[in-house]
């Protein structure tokens, strides 16, 4: 589900307590989500959240809307809270299965060269803007997006009472 547009200067996320999209902040003047950004529903990461995942599609898509992603992996990172807590919120990085420009990206190594790198700078300024840090422990592949998704599927039963076995 996307939470927030390809090219938005302001941060939104699906609240629950509201069944609705809340704005969370602006971006500084000149600075955009670079890629859509959402949730994977029915998931929950070590973070309690639902699981954090960055799209590739060929125009903008809109909050609220829901697509089919292809995982080809996954920044691994932990997330320095403002009170000094620090928990791992990974990034998945997905390509919309119905995607024209992206339709040839299987694996992270397919994307152009430095492309994550930016990603994941923006990452860092966009939580250093909130208060907190970013820190990337590593990349991994899509086998590894899709062991995360699993366990946050996992988790999130388990926190519905339910048994996904």
């Amino acid at each position: 589900m996307i939470e927030t547009a390809k090219g938005s200067p302001n941060k939104y996320a699906y609240t629950e307590a509201f069944n609705a999209f809340q704005f969370k902040m602006a971006l500084p003047e000149g600075t955009s989500f670079p890629y859509d950004f959402g949730m994977v529903p029915s998931t929950k990461g070590a973070d309690g959240d639902p699981l954090d995942i960055l799209i590739l599609l060929d125009a903008p898509a809109f909050p609220g809307c829901v697509l089919e992603a292809r995982l080809v992996g996954v920044i691994e990172a932990e997330q320095r809270e403002s009170d000094g807590t620090v928990e791992r919120n990974d990034r998945l990085i997905g390509v919309a299965v119905k995607a024209r420009t992206h339709a040839h990206i299987e694996a992270l190594s397919d994307l152009r060269p430095g492309m994550l790198d930016e990603v994941e700078a923006f990452f860092g300024h966009y939580n250093q803007l909130a208060g907190r840090g970013f820190k990337v422990l590593g990349r991994g592949d899509a086998e590894a997006a899709s062991i995360l998704v699993r366990q946050g599927a996992e988790a999130f039963a388990e926190d519905q009472g339910q048994d996904r076995s």
